[in-house]
């Protein structure tokens, strides 16, 4: 039961992150943007694991999908807290964040493609909201530290 803890675990977060996105209009940064990358990755992996082990496929296979998604939210972590010292202005982020460079089609098309060009994402040293001392950046390192938790238990769990 695990993965289906880590499988919903990371469906909420993500889910969340795309809600604020969505319906708070909270536009999120390329860091931001990075951090949702091992949920996406995750979520299947958690998937497959949980119908795996509802068919009792060897304990190796689910305990090594585990061990995967493990690593995935252990990335989490990283980018989390990576994201989070930026904003804290512990280190610096990349050169790039918050610039956007839109590919030149050539064909003279207006309307969205003009409308892209002037949306530019919030800076990544910027937390567009704290909760509790603690920005979106800041949140998913430590979700991602309790997924990777019940991950790696689930993983190595003896029984």
């Amino acid at each position: 039961m695990s993965a289906l803890a880590v499988a919903l675990g990371m469906g909420v977060a993500v889910g969340t992150a795309i809600g604020f996105e969505k319906i708070g209009g909270y536009i999120p940064c390329m860091l931001c943007l990075q951090q949702r990358i091992p949920y996406y990755v995750g979520i299947p992996i958690m998937v497959v694991t949980l119908v795996l082990a509802l068919f009792r496929f060897p304990a190796v296979l689910t305990r090594g999908l585990l061990v995967a998604g493990g690593v995935l939210m252990l990335y989490s972590l990283y980018l989390g807290s990576f994201h989070a010292g930026v904003e804290w202005g512990w280190w610096t982020g990349p050169h790039d964040c918050g610039v956007v460079v839109a590919p030149d089609t050539g064909d003279g098309v207006s309307g969205i493609l003009d409308a892209i060009n002037t949306i530019i994402p919030p800076s990544c040293d910027t937390a567009a909201l704290r909760v509790l001392g603690l920005s979106f950046a800041g949140w998913n390192a430590v979700t991602s530290m309790l997924l990777a938790a019940v991950a790696f238990r689930g993983a190595f769990a003896r029984g």
